[in-house]
């Protein structure tokens, strides 16, 4: 076995710099009250020695622990088969590693991982959590507001607790939604139907009412449910053409539902976009453009979305920035026409 050299101390840092242990750890740890020619000589030891602060330590004195939690209310089944939270987390994970944060992901699975999570946060363990995908039934608001830790979330919340001041990064879906639909009946399309995502989810919610507020006095029956997933919306997309052979366009609230749609079509016999034009929702490069044909979908920045979230909590730590960000972020959309419609 090959011995390693022993880790050096914050005593080896002082003795190098000639200074006092306390004044050393004052430097170290981030401490205040050390004059500037004493923090260059410590800085110095600490880079010619290689010495690494104890984290523990650095928190008692920063009352700070580079930590942040994301917390993601979904299965790990979901969260590592869908493009979206990958996108997402990659945003955070930047903005977090610029600001030498570590990043803490955290799934939920089910109620016991309710308590988990919320027990975790009321610990004491990060400085603050990223929580994002949450339904409308979600305890985890109330776990978190009782644990007292900054929280950003992500997508316009849609609980109500008389609390006016989250914030919360969003995108215009509402808004996104009427553009595709517009689009469809612009290309002359009079059967339009929607296939949702999940509704107890606001994103999905306002999809929603962005197409009814296109096709209000549209057959109700031309709004299909569906979960956001391919599987989702080839369900959805039999139960239209069963209902409607005439139906000539589909709006789904996503792109990985607009896949699924995609193939059934195909499997039917419907050209896109000659017989039926189809447009998504969120402009998934993986998806969108590997897509027969490539889908024309709605964009949002989701890997924006994510550094935004992080760089909101960040500042909100940041005495000096306290108070300066706006409860709610919502980032426009943009239509991305490719040959789908």
């Amino acid at each position: 076995m090959t011995e390693t050299a022993p880790r050096p101390t914050l005593e080896a840092v002082a003795a190098r710099a000639g200074v006092s242990r306390a004044t050393a750890s004052r430097v170290v740890n981030g401490g205040d009250g050390v004059r500037e020619p004493l923090v260059e000589r410590v800085r110095r030891a600490v880079e010619e020695l290689g010495y690494v602060p104890n984290q523990a330590a650095r928190s008692l004195v920063t009352r700070r622990h580079d930590a942040v939690a994301v917390v993601v209310a979904e299965p790990e089944t979901r969260v590592f088969a869908d493009p979206f939270f990958a996108l997402q987390l990659r945003g955070i994970s930047k903005e977090l590693t610029a600001h030498d944060n570590q990043l803490v992901l955290l799934l939920t699975e089910g109620r016991d991982d309710h308590a988990r999570v919320g027990r975790y946060l009321a610990g004491g363990h990060v400085d603050g959590a990223l929580v994002f995908s949450l339904h409308l039934d979600d305890p985890l608001p109330g776990l978190i507001q009782r644990a007292g830790v900054p929280t950003v979330f992500g997508g316009r919340p849609g609980w109500s607790d008389g609390t006016t001041d989250i914030l919360y990064v969003d995108s215009d879906n509402r808004g996104g939604a009427r553009e595709a639909v517009r689009h469809l009946t612009g290309l002359g399309r009079t059967r339009v139907a929607h296939i949702t995502g999940p509704l107890d989810q606001t994103s999905a919610a306002d999809r929603l009412d962005g197409y009814k507020d296109v096709m209000g006095d549209a057959d109700p029956r031309l709004v299909v449910p569906g979960d956001f997933t391919p599987a989702g919306g080839e369900r959805a997309m039999r139960t239209l053409l069963d209902t409607f052979e005439d139906v000539d366009a589909v709006f789904a609230a996503n792109d990985l539902t607009a896949s699924g749609a995609l193939r059934v079509l195909r499997e039917r016999g419907r050209r896109v976009p000659e017989d039926v034009a189809v447009i998504g929702f969120d402009d998934m490069l993986p998806v969108a453009e590997q897509t027969d044909p490539p889908l024309t979908t709605v964009r949002q920045d989701i890997e924006e979305m994510g550094r935004l979230m992080a760089r909101l909590l960040l500042g909100g730590l940041d005495p000096a920035d306290a108070g300066a960000a706006p409860a709610g972020v919502v980032l426009p959309t943009t239509l991305v026409r490719r040959a789908s419609a």
